[in-house]
């Protein structure tokens, strides 16, 4: 049985101080069972102090560069998050690539370094409105998995969080229906055992992530192919952030 994997994603939001506030009080009323990761994922500059304040929670960067070192103003690498003990890294979310115009061969090449550093990847994957009206969604989330997975053996994809995010329902109020979450993400588990075979597929974690909020996670995660969530605005909040693993 795959476990449940929580993660809440701050985007650009709070301060050192408000992060260690939360965390505190977060793990105080938090009880998790063995099945169930939960996590934030900060700016880089909280990464440290949430890092040392968390005792229960993963704590994950957003973002991360592939080069060890080198003259790469503004970037973070691997071997910093390493050296101060981050859990996972997301990578490929949509503002990265629509924003910051990050592109898939860049996403591979982050995903590669991060397995080969022994750091996890949450490897953010969806369409915009207009690919899902077009319905093109299951061509271009194939497209993107095809190619963040290039180079990477069997044992290490399992290792990947993959994350479904449709653009269109990422701050706007509109979510898939667990039903249009559930379709994707069974086809995502498709696509990896296509690249791989059933037993990679069957072991990756797969998350959904738009609009995730209390009163409609339980709904999402009781689909077959859904492992957990990316959660944005209802992490923000200590007691939302609860209420999304009760």
């Amino acid at each position: 049985m795959r476990k449940k994997i929580i993660i809440g994603n701050w985007k650009m939001f709070k301060s050192n101080k408000e992060a260690v506030e939360f965390i505190t009080e977060v793990e105080s009323k938090l009880n998790l069972n063995s099945d169930t990761v939960a996590g934030i994922a900060v700016p880089f500059t909280m990464l440290s102090d949430a890092r040392k304040a968390a005792k229960k929670l993963v704590i994950s960067a957003q973002n991360c560069y592939f080069e060890k070192e080198g003259a790469f103003t503004g970037e973070i690498s691997i071997p910093m998050l390493k050296s101060i003990n981050v859990d996972y890294v997301v990578i490929g979310h949509s503002e990265r690539r629509d924003i910051f115009k990050e592109t898939d061969e860049m996403i591979n090449e982050k995903n590669k370094a991060l397995l080969a550093s022994g750091l996890t990847p949450i490897l953010c994957c969806g369409e915009s409105l207009e690919t899902y009206e077009a319905g093109k969604t299951i061509e271009w989330v194939k497209n993107q998995i095809v190619k963040a997975f290039k180079g990477i053996s069997e044992e290490d994809a399992k290792k990947v969080v993959i994350a479904y995010e449709p653009i269109w329902a990422i701050g706007t109020g509109k979510v898939a229906t667990p039903e249009i979450a559930q379709n994707v993400c069974s086809e995502i588990r498709s696509i990896i055992k296509d690249i791989y075979n059933d037993n990679v597929s069957q072991a990756i974690l797969i998350q959904y992530g738009g609009s995730v909020k209390p009163d409609n996670i339980s709904d999402i995660l009781n689909q077959d192919d859904i492992d957990g969530a990316l959660v944005g605005g209802a992490s923000l909040q200590v007691e939302s952030f609860l209420g999304l693993l009760k």
